[in-house]
């Protein structure tokens, strides 16, 4: 069963279902561009470790995120219990419970492209993940900046509504962005931008100065993975996806699409 969108699918950005798109979206990539690019390159497939905090669960308690409450326990007089040593009486002290940040490691995989002969990384490709765009974002940007300080071209694309997208001076803003940062042309950058409604768009592979830069048929690739994973099994478009689409007219033209690929 193939997706009702003619592009992104916006139920693909759920939280227990992304990691598994982009699990699959790595290795695809990949799969395309390896016979693409031989003899001359080759792609692997790296990956980093980030720290994503979780903020504490929100239980309406009116007790401060992390902040532990000492109260002596009261005897049947409302004094302190105390215990009589031969020094002085100790009181004992009940703690409360708190609940800190959760910390949790997150690998992310990225795309390298690099030279068969001298294995010099020459293509960086990022598909962003929450955390690159929320919790970690600090770090994400850092490694980033490495990358458009050297000789490395860089592709990010970005598939998530959610989370503050990469930072770029640009006029105009979308649903969705694929940024193509050529390392001879920087600071500037080829940005595609599209919506929840378009199919998402091919964009070139930088390789080396005055070589063919072969295309990426990124919505064709998700589009087979979509029938190829299964990912209609676990999705319910009875709901609205997660995050929700942020303009009525797209949540209107939405629930027609769903409605019409289901009758």
């Amino acid at each position: 069963m193939p997706t009702p969108f003619p592009g992104m699918d916006p139920y693909l950005e759920q939280s227990g279902l992304w990691k598994q798109v982009h699990a699959d979206l790595i290795v695809h990539i990949r799969q395309y561009l390896v016979p693409v690019l031989q003899p001359n390159y080759y792609v692997a497939i790296e990956q980093y470790t980030q720290l994503s905090i979780l903020p504490p669960n929100d239980r309406s308690t009116g007790i401060p995120d992390v902040a532990v409450v000492i109260s002596p326990p009261r005897g049947g007089n409302g004094q302190p219990t105390a215990t009589m040593t031969l020094a002085q009486p100790v009181v004992k002290y009940k703690p409360l419970v708190a609940e800190l940040p959760w910390v949790e490691k997150v690998i992310n995989r990225y795309l390298e492209i690099r030279d068969s002969k001298s294995h010099e990384v020459v293509t960086a490709i990022e598909i962003l993940s929450p955390v690159n765009k929320m919790s970690g974002r600090t770090e994400y940007q850092r490694k980033r900046l490495k990358i458009l300080a050297s000789e490395t071209h860089l592709i990010e694309i970005d598939l998530l509504r959610s989370g503050e997208p990469p930072d770029m001076k640009i006029a105009a803003t979308n649903d969705y962005r694929i940024i193509v940062s050529r390392s001879g042309l920087r600071p500037n950058a080829d940005v595609y931008l599209f919506s929840v409604r378009d199919p998402i768009p091919e964009f070139p592979i930088p390789l080396r100065p005055s070589e063919a830069e072969p295309e990426l048929p990124l919505n064709e690739i998700l589009h087979k993975l979509y029938d190829l994973s299964g990912y209609a099994m676990m999705i319910d478009y009875l709901q609205p996806p997660k995050p929700a689409l942020s303009q009525v007219e797209d949540a209107a033209w939405a629930r027609e699409l769903i409605a019409a690929h289901v009758s």
